[in-house]
């Protein structure tokens, strides 16, 4: 250790690097030059150092105190203080924070240095990176780091070591009241203001808002029309998924209409629905809920949906999207997804402790793209990446960092998820977070009660995420990393911890909670979650009252921002000094922001003050009521398809078709991903993702134990099928089902599993999209019903789609996430899909009845089908039939005469056998499988081994159950058909194909995505 540069005890920024000592690996540096050499900037060697800029009153000895008692590890690395001489031969940049983003970091560094060595006196830090290129010129280093280091929406780049003579603070801005004229516009000008304001409102609401002011003979102040815009917004509100719809075209037969509540066959055939989301999805669950279903306890009424685990603990979960940021900053927009979807959790009824997190990504094909330095437009077969968009790759990387990184350091597992990539994802990726959380079953609902204070907890506000809610419901472009810059949020995991620990010590204190009700602090900021929370009593809120993290917001940013980690609590004045007690042993700001309980001239009214000026008044009804629901045109023509049946053979041979499919990125395994995830923290993780005896087979689904020691389970998996887009009807079926397959194969009960519904849609604006989601929301209320599986919760994203600079629009497919819970009874249950043991029975399970047969030779939608270009009609699903299997299944799984299950689904039949046998088989056990059943009457060689076909299940048992039961398989639940008898050659032999071994199997499963 060395010191470069000289300090003084005033007042000023200290820098100080930390690098690997020598001799030591840099894992950073090893790993950049690996990207770097991937864009074609063959660097000799890179340094990586981390770099701190600490400004307070430091004498020289605690400067150095600090860097080597806190910021460097004593064992690998050395520091320096001040800026090390870059190398003669070497380019130098440096990536630090835009002034304003989150640092959290450098937060929590200003926290140790301030509490371990200032006394408590003031500190601010902010870090950053310097990396040294060794062999390359600037400008090459300089691509580097824009490719790969840098996202400019919240980085700056330096080429030279950055020591500023002091960091940058926010300054006070004067206090300026504004009134935004609207009353007398005409639509033209409605529509501008609606768009350059980053409103986001249609005409017909800014007509209706216009027709309020006009009213009440004034102009809305500035805060208004962003509380109206954040609360009206199709993310907070779903007001697509909740319109009147008028459906039109071809396939209005395909859907049984008849006898629907709130449905209309008119004289034209055409089919007018009042309010889709009330008519089909959450229909469904309420009229399970009538038919007997007891143990949904709380739907669609807060931020997670709540199912009964015992008499005494319930359950809640949640999936929520953050696209739109996640396509700005990858890393940001996934941690701040998960984040606030941990958040949805714990602010369900009066709070519940996160126990599982999950995690879905949608995202263009890596290596589909070259990157915008290669002119030429072809390498490989690829094309240009359009300009605005990152690559697929960094993407990619990025999310699953940001959602690991949040996960792991909140000590919550992340247990499920899946990848889906297609290239029209390009420009609009698709990031599906979700949590789900335990609480106490008499907590499961609050509510604000008049006199009651507003409670801030946890972050403090800034002017990240300022329209968060309202970009979140626009269509992205290639100008949107510049002109919503100010939307993305970088998260704070430690800071998101505090928060539940103070809240779940304020819950389970002697007496009942010391809050009436809470929320989190999420899209539309303190605008929606003060705004709900008083919808029935009214609110005045103090803005100035808010702790912020700079100076210079506007009282209308305070309002609306988005910034992480905060939640909103009504608290019982009496309750206060206790919780403040509680925030402060736990490291939790809390700030009283006003009282609930307002009535207006026509009933509750929201108040909004700063520094005792009067800046916002509405009527609750007005917010929360007075959005128009126009009717929205939906058509729906039926694609043609060629109807002819699957190709008799098999293009290019079995074997080599297997390998193709089994490398598919769809298909290829996510290993890469799932180990940087922590599945196994408050030790509850019954059944990993990755299963087996050297844990490389995929899970069907996690098998978590909520109440340690109570022998009951609970199941988490998804469904995902947009490969079937070509009828959403088809695809939502196929979903629910692949959903509940999978957690029937980990030993659910199939009776008490709910459901969740996350729809991402390109602009339903064109009434072919609307037609599409229609379609897709029949397709939940059929399976939902057939399944008898609830809907508890859904969000929806819509206006997924990216215009490129020469207008093209890229609309990402309609895409449908089915995530599910389902209860273990006994833990005895649970099993995995890995093959067990040679000498037992691997046989298949298939639906019965007429469309099942007619599936037989169907490979539509399949990804045997894209693979070798070929058209073909979906295959047929009858779902009741679908439902009866999943429970005759389960019923053998319980009974204990099943020893591994898995779903047949992405690469088929034989896809299926060779996951099993890759999760079963290891080099001092190989397992293997001869496949000794004839092909049966109806499939092809093509549709037999690669459909894709519904409500089907391979079991492994052992070979004297499995004969019994193909002895007495006459059943209207399930055919099964024996396939053969598992051996320890650790080879696959199917009929008319030489002996496949596993390993090599595995190798083309698990090498494409071995990042």
């Amino acid at each position: 250790m060395s010191t470069t540069a000289s300090v003084t005890s005033g007042t000023g920024v200290i820098r100080v690097e930390v690098f690997p000592r020598e001799g030591e690996r840099d894992p950073r540096a090893e790993t950049l030059l690996r990207e770097a050499r991937s864009i074609g900037v063959a660097a000799e060697a890179a340094r990586v150092t981390r770099v701190y800029l600490i400004e307070a009153a430091l004498a020289p000895d605690l400067s150095e105190r600090i860097a080597q008692d806190l910021l460097a590890d004593p064992v690998r690395e050395s520091f320096e203080i001040g800026a090390r001489t870059v190398e003669a031969d070497a380019a130098l940049v440096e990536v630090h924070p835009l002034p304003g983003v989150m640092d959290p970091a450098g937060q929590s560094v200003a926290d140790a240095v301030r509490d371990l060595f200032l006394d408590g006196r003031d500190c601010s830090v902010s870090t950053g990176w310097r990396y040294e290129l060794l062999g390359v010129d600037g400008e090459a280093a300089e691509r580097v780091a824009r490719r790969l280091l840098a996202n400019p929406v919240v980085n700056a780049i330096r080429t030279e070591p950055f020591h500023p003579g002091s960091l940058p603070h926010g300054t006070k801005t004067g206090f300026e009241l504004k009134h935004i004229p609207i009353r007398g516009l005409d639509d033209a000008a409605l529509e501008r203001m609606s768009r350059d304001a980053h409103l986001f409102l249609s005409l017909d609401e800014m007509r209706e808002i216009r027709g309020e002011y006009e009213t009440l003979g004034r102009e809305p102040t500035d805060i208004e029309l962003e509380t109206l815009a954040q609360t009206w917004s199709e993310h907070c509100v779903h007001k697509t998924l909740k319109s009147n719809v008028r459906y039109t075209g071809s396939g209005i037969d395909g859907i049984d209409w008849s006898g629907r509540e709130g449905v209309t066959i008119e004289a034209d055939g055409s089919v007018t629905i009042d309010n889709l989301l009330k008519r089909t999805v959450a229909a469904a669950t309420f009229e399970l809920i009538d038919e007997g279903i007891d143990w949904t306890l709380s739907v669609f009424v807060d931020n997670a949906g709540v199912v009964k685990l015992t008499d005494d603990w319930a359950v809640n979960v949640k999936v929520e999207t953050h696209n739109h940021p996640s396509a700005l900053e990858p890393y940001g927009g996934a941690a701040t997804g998960i984040g606030g979807c941990i958040r949805d959790v714990i602010g369900t009824g009066l709070g519940a402790k996160p126990i599982a997190s999950t995690d879905v990504f949608c995202v263009a094909p890596p290596g589909r793209f070259t990157v915008e330095e290669i002119e030429s437009g072809s390498r490989n077969g690829t094309e240009p990446l359009p300009t605005g968009c990152l690559r697929p790759e960094r993407i990619l990387n990025q999310i699953v960092s940001g959602v690991r990184d949040y996960g792991n350091r909140m000590g919550i597992p992340t247990v499920n998820g899946a990848v889906w990539f297609d290239e029209r994802y390009v420009g609009n990726p698709l990031v599906y977070c979700g949590c789900v959380g335990l609480m106490p079953a008499d907590k499961i609902s609050g509510a604000a009660r008049p006199g009651d204070k507003i409670v801030a907890i946890g972050g403090r506000t800034g002017r990240d995420g300022i329209h968060g809610a309202t970009f979140s419901s626009a269509e992205l472009t290639d100008s949107h990393a510049d002109e919503f810059s100010h939307a993305v949020q970088i998260g704070n995991a430690i800071e998101e911890k505090r928060l539940l620990d103070a809240i779940l010590r304020a819950r389970d204190v002697d007496g009942g909670p010391l809050f009436s009700a809470i929320t989190d602090c999420g899209a539309g900021g303190f605008s929606s979650a003060v705004g709900e929370m008083g919808e029935k009593v009214g609110a005045t809120v103090e803005l100035d009252a808010a702790p912020l993290k700079y100076a210079g917001l506007s009282y209308t940013e305070i309002w609306i921002s988005e910034a992480q980690e905060r939640m909103v609590l009504a608290v019982p004045e009496e309750n206060l000094a206790e919780l403040r007690e509680i925030c402060e042993e736990e490291h939790s700001e809390l700030s009283v922001l006003g009282t609930f309980g307002l009535e207006g001239e026509h009933g509750p009214e929201l108040l909004l003050n700063y520094h005792g000026t009067e800046v916002g008044r509405l009527p609750m009804s007005f917010l929360h009521d007075g959005i128009p629901m126009p009717t929205r045109e939906a058509s729906w023509e039926t694609p043609e398809t060629n109807s002819g049946d699957a190709p008799s053979h098999v293009e290019g041979g079995i074997e080599d078709t297997l390998h193709k499919l089994l490398s598919h990125p769809n298909i290829a395994s996510k290993h890469w991903i799932v180990r940087q995830y922590d599945h196994e923290v408050q030790g509850r993780t019954v059944t990993k993702p990755l299963v087996g005896p050297g844990g490389r087979g995929p899970g069907d689904a996690a098998v978590m134990e909520p109440l340690p020691g109570s022998d009951i389970g609970l199941a988490i998996g998804c469904g995902l099928a947009t490969g079937l887009e070509a009828d959403p009807y088809v695809m939502a079926l196929c979903a629910i089902d692949e959903c509940v397959r999978n957690l029937v194969c980990v030993g659910a009960d199939p009776e008490r599993v709910a459901i969740l519904d996350n729809f991402c849609w390109p602009s339903c604006k064109k009434p072919e999209n609307m037609g599409s989601l229609v379609r897709a929301c029949m397709g939940c209320y059929d399976g939902a019903k057939a399944y008898r599986t609830p809907f508890v919760s859904g969000k929806d994203s819509l206006n997924n789609q990216f215009t490129t600079e020469e207008g093209i629009t890229i609309e990402i497919p309609p895409t449908l996430l089915i995530t599910g819970i389902g209860r273990v009874n006994s833990l005895a249950h649970a099993i995995t899909m890995d093959a067990k043991t040679a000498g037992n029975a691997i046989v298949l399970i298939e639906p019965t009845g007429d469309k099942a047969n007619s599936a037989r030779s169907a490979i539509g939608g399949s990804h045997y089908a894209s693979l070798r270009s070929l058209d073909g009609p979906l295959p047929g699903i009858d779902v009741q039939a679908c439902a009866r299997t999943a429970r005759w299944v389960a019923a053998r799984i319980a009974s204990g005469s099943v020893v591994s299950a898995h779903d047949v689904s992405d690469g088929g039949l034989i896809a299926a056998i060779a996951e099993m046998l890759i999760g079963g088989s290891s080099s001092e056990r190989p397992i293997g499988l001869q496949v000794t059943s004839p092909r049966p009457e109806g499939f092809t060689d093509a549709s037999w081994w690669f459909g894709e076909r519904p409500g089907c299940y391979v079991l492994e048992m052992p070979a004297e159950a499995a004969a019994r039961l193909v002895s007495g398989s006459a059943s209207t639940d399930a055919v099964v058909t024996m396939l053969g008898m598992l051996d320890g050659s650790g080879s696959l032999r199917v009929s008319g194909t030489d002996a496949m071994r596993v390993e090599d199997l595995a190798n083309s499963w698990l090498s494409p995505l071995d990042w």
